[in-house]
Parts: C-alpha cells; structure tokens; sequence
C-alpha cells in the first residue's frame, strides 16, 4: 500500500510468453554474416561499397595529380623551362615529389581501409 510519505511501488505485469520472448536469446549480427542471410548479405555489401568508394577515390586523386602534372607544364612552358638546383622542374616534380605522393596516398588508403574493416568487425562483434 502506498502512504502519504511513499507512493506506490511500481509493478510492471505481462503475460508469461511475453517474458519468454523478451528472455529469448537474440539472433547474432555474426551468425548472420557467417550464415549468410539477408541481413548479413547486406552488411558485407555495405562493406564492400565502403571499401569500392575508397579505393575509386584514391584512385581519383592519384590520376588527377599524375595528368595534372604534364597539363600544368602545357599551359604554362615557363614552369617547364625552369630549374631546380640545376635540374629541369619537370623531371624534379616527376622524380621527386609524385613518388611520395603516391606513396602517401598508398599509406591514407590502407589507414582508411583498415579503420573501415575494424568498425565493421566492431559493428558485428557488438551485437
């Protein structure tokens, strides 16, 4: 009974196949994804579009800066006729500053794409 001083203590009342059900184990993201049903084919897609998206983009970046490079050096013959401590600025773009700007874009790439995988592995590991 309630008093004045404490009110009444709260009862929650359902049905005994309603407790069962909520008690029920839940069926598993990784289940899902080792058994391939819908709701699995659907993540690794997802993770696979995720993974396609990055790769395009990096891909895309790479190309525009290596067709940039000879572009940049048609409209404009007088950045093609200068030096750099003796040595043609194209040939200095070319060998010195596209190689670690491929080779960065390599390293953002599998940065990206590895963080993409472990959120994936979170996603399923959590549930």
């Amino acid at each position: 009974m309630s008093t004045p001083d404490r009110p009444a203590k709260r009862v929650t009342v359902v049905h005994p196949r309603t407790a069962a059900a909520r008690t029920a184990a839940r069926r598993g993201v990784r289940r899902d994804v080792r058994e391939q049903t819908e709701l699995g084919v659907t993540m690794l897609t997802s993770l696979r579009r995720t993974q396609l998206r990055l790769a395009v983009l990096v891909v895309l970046g790479v190309t525009v800066v290596v067709i940039g490079i000879p572009l940049v050096f048609l409209a404009f013959p007088a950045v093609r006729e200068g030096r750099v401590g003796g040595l043609a600025v194209g040939w200095f773009v070319l060998g010195v500053a596209v190689f670690p700007a491929i080779c960065g874009a390599g390293w953002a790439y599998v940065r990206h794409a590895e963080r993409n995988e472990a959120a994936f592995v979170d996603l399923v590991e959590r549930s």
